[in-house]
């Protein structure tokens, strides 16, 4: 199954994570099938490709509750 999730970058203590799609079995750092935008939760400034995440959403791709709640806050999903 296809998972919408965050994948970690930056530096210790300096996070920043990038929304993307990949199989819930592989690993958090794992290579991803695409990238559809970042997050950075000590700015709290994320950027997200809306029409690539519809487009996901519709082919049956579940996302993770943090990045449901970044979706509702970016007002894509109600």
């Amino acid at each position: 199954m296809l998972k919408m999730r965050l994948k970690r970058g930056g530096r210790k203590r300096l996070p920043s994570y990038r929304v993307v799609v990949m199989p819930s079995t592989s690993r958090r750092d794992g290579k991803p099938i695409q990238e559809l935008g970042y997050y950075n939760p000590i700015t709290k400034e994320f950027k997200l490709d809306t029409e690539s995440i519809l487009k996901r959403l519709d082919q049956g791709v579940k996302p993770t509750e943090t990045v449901k709640n970044l979706l509702i806050k970016a007002k894509i999903l109600k």
